[in-house]
Protein backbone atom coordinates (compact mmCIF):
# COMPACT_ATOMS: atom_id res chain seq x y z
CA UNK A 1 0.00 0.00 0.00
CA UNK A 2 1.33 3.45 -0.94
CA UNK A 3 1.82 6.19 1.62
CA UNK A 4 -0.87 8.86 1.74
CA UNK A 5 -1.89 11.87 3.79
CA UNK A 6 -4.85 11.39 6.17
CA UNK A 7 -6.78 14.41 7.45
CA UNK A 8 -9.75 14.22 9.80
CA UNK A 9 -11.98 17.28 10.24
CA UNK A 10 -14.83 17.97 12.65
CA UNK A 11 -17.64 19.60 10.68
CA UNK A 12 -20.65 21.58 11.88
CA UNK A 13 -22.96 20.28 9.13
CA UNK A 14 -21.99 16.93 7.60
CA UNK A 15 -24.40 17.27 4.66
CA UNK A 16 -23.05 20.69 3.61
CA UNK A 17 -19.47 19.49 4.01
CA UNK A 18 -20.11 16.34 1.98
CA UNK A 19 -21.58 18.50 -0.80
CA UNK A 20 -18.49 20.75 -0.79
CA UNK A 21 -15.94 17.92 -0.73
CA UNK A 22 -17.90 15.91 -3.32
CA UNK A 23 -17.41 18.85 -5.71
CA UNK A 24 -13.80 19.37 -4.58
CA UNK A 25 -12.49 15.77 -4.45
CA UNK A 26 -15.18 13.59 -6.08
CA UNK A 27 -17.54 11.00 -4.66
CA UNK A 28 -16.97 9.82 -1.08
CA UNK A 29 -15.46 6.37 -0.72
CA UNK A 30 -17.55 5.81 2.43
CA UNK A 31 -20.68 7.68 3.47
CA UNK A 32 -22.64 7.04 6.68
CA UNK A 33 -25.16 9.13 8.60
CA UNK A 34 -22.38 10.37 10.90
CA UNK A 35 -19.23 9.97 8.80
CA UNK A 36 -17.81 10.54 5.34
CA UNK A 37 -14.47 9.52 3.89
CA UNK A 38 -13.06 10.88 0.65
CA UNK A 39 -10.03 9.31 -1.00
CA UNK A 40 -8.50 11.14 -3.94
CA UNK A 41 -6.06 9.50 -6.31
CA UNK A 42 -3.92 12.42 -7.43
CA UNK A 43 -2.71 13.47 -4.99
CA UNK A 44 -3.64 10.67 -2.65
CA UNK A 45 -5.46 12.19 0.30
CA UNK A 46 -7.66 10.36 2.79
CA UNK A 47 -10.08 12.92 4.22
CA UNK A 48 -12.48 11.92 6.99
CA UNK A 49 -15.37 14.14 8.10
CA UNK A 50 -17.44 13.69 11.22
CA UNK A 51 -19.89 15.94 13.03
CA UNK A 52 -18.18 17.64 15.92
CA UNK A 53 -17.60 20.87 17.76
CA UNK A 54 -15.77 23.57 15.84
CA UNK A 55 -13.58 25.35 18.40
CA UNK A 56 -12.52 28.77 17.15
CA UNK A 57 -10.01 28.90 14.36
CA UNK A 58 -7.50 26.57 16.03
CA UNK A 59 -3.94 26.50 14.79
CA UNK A 60 -4.67 25.40 11.23
CA UNK A 61 -3.69 28.10 8.75
CA UNK A 62 -4.79 26.34 5.57
CA UNK A 63 -4.51 23.15 3.54
CA UNK A 64 -3.06 22.84 0.06
CA UNK A 65 -2.66 20.69 -2.98
CA UNK A 66 0.55 21.31 -4.90
CA UNK A 67 0.42 20.46 -8.58
CA UNK A 68 3.17 20.31 -11.19
CA UNK A 69 2.36 23.26 -13.46
CA UNK A 70 0.26 26.39 -14.03
CA UNK A 71 -1.71 24.34 -16.57
CA UNK A 72 -2.70 21.89 -13.83
CA UNK A 73 -3.77 24.80 -11.59
CA UNK A 74 -6.03 25.97 -14.45
CA UNK A 75 -7.34 22.40 -14.99
CA UNK A 76 -8.24 22.07 -11.29
CA UNK A 77 -9.93 25.49 -11.31
CA UNK A 78 -11.85 24.69 -14.50
CA UNK A 79 -13.05 21.36 -13.08
CA UNK A 80 -14.23 23.01 -9.86
CA UNK A 81 -15.97 25.78 -11.83
CA UNK A 82 -17.85 23.11 -13.82
CA UNK A 83 -18.88 21.44 -10.53
CA UNK A 84 -20.21 24.79 -9.27
CA UNK A 85 -17.63 25.26 -6.52
CA UNK A 86 -16.79 28.95 -5.98
CA UNK A 87 -13.07 29.70 -6.19
CA UNK A 88 -11.01 32.76 -5.37
CA UNK A 89 -8.24 33.22 -7.88
CA UNK A 90 -4.98 34.90 -6.99
CA UNK A 91 -2.94 34.06 -10.07
CA UNK A 92 0.77 34.74 -9.42
CA UNK A 93 2.01 35.73 -6.01
CA UNK A 94 5.29 35.78 -4.12
CA UNK A 95 4.48 33.85 -0.97
CA UNK A 96 6.34 31.63 1.46
CA UNK A 97 9.67 32.34 -0.22
CA UNK A 98 8.33 31.20 -3.59
CA UNK A 99 6.63 32.64 -6.66
CA UNK A 100 3.38 30.67 -6.93
CA UNK A 101 0.35 30.44 -9.15
CA UNK A 102 -2.73 29.47 -7.15
CA UNK A 103 -6.40 29.75 -6.32
CA UNK A 104 -8.43 29.13 -3.18
CA UNK A 105 -11.63 27.38 -2.09
CA UNK A 106 -13.25 27.43 1.35
CA UNK A 107 -15.26 24.60 2.89
CA UNK A 108 -18.49 25.25 4.85
CA UNK A 109 -16.60 25.47 8.17
CA UNK A 110 -14.05 27.98 6.86
CA UNK A 111 -11.15 25.59 6.18
CA UNK A 112 -9.12 27.16 3.37
CA UNK A 113 -7.63 25.03 0.58
CA UNK A 114 -5.16 26.36 -1.97
CA UNK A 115 -4.38 24.60 -5.24
CA UNK A 116 -1.02 25.88 -6.36
CA UNK A 117 2.24 25.37 -8.19
CA UNK A 118 5.64 26.80 -7.35
CA UNK A 119 7.14 28.65 -10.31
CA UNK A 120 10.42 29.50 -8.62
CA UNK A 121 11.96 29.97 -5.19
CA UNK A 122 12.64 33.53 -4.07
CA UNK A 123 15.01 34.75 -1.40
CA UNK A 124 12.76 37.38 0.18
CA UNK A 125 9.61 36.84 2.18
CA UNK A 126 6.51 38.63 0.89
CA UNK A 127 6.09 42.26 1.94
CA UNK A 128 4.77 42.31 5.51
CA UNK A 129 1.88 44.55 4.34
CA UNK A 130 0.68 41.83 1.97
CA UNK A 131 -1.40 38.80 2.87
CA UNK A 132 0.16 35.50 1.98
CA UNK A 133 -0.98 31.91 2.03
CA UNK A 134 -4.53 33.18 2.37
CA UNK A 135 -6.76 35.05 -0.03
CA UNK A 136 -7.11 38.77 0.54
CA UNK A 137 -10.74 38.31 1.66
CA UNK A 138 -9.61 36.13 4.57
CA UNK A 139 -7.21 38.81 5.76
CA UNK A 140 -9.93 41.37 6.42
CA UNK A 141 -12.76 41.59 8.86
CA UNK A 142 -16.22 42.68 7.77
CA UNK A 143 -15.16 46.26 8.55
CA UNK A 144 -12.24 45.94 6.12
CA UNK A 145 -9.52 46.10 8.77
CA UNK A 146 -6.71 43.60 8.81
CA UNK A 147 -7.01 40.77 11.34
CA UNK A 148 -4.11 40.91 13.75
CA UNK A 149 -4.13 37.14 14.31
CA UNK A 150 -3.43 36.26 10.68
CA UNK A 151 0.20 35.97 9.59
CA UNK A 152 1.54 38.16 6.80
CA UNK A 153 3.01 35.07 5.21
CA UNK A 154 3.39 31.42 5.96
Amino acid sequence: MASAVHISLNVSDLSRSVDFYRRFLGEPRKLKADYAKFVSDEPEIHLALQPGEIRGSGSLSHLGIRVDSPEQVKQWKGALDVRGLPTEEEKREACCYALQEKFWVTDPDGNRWEVYTVLEDVERKADSNMTCCQPAAAASTSEGTEKASLPACC
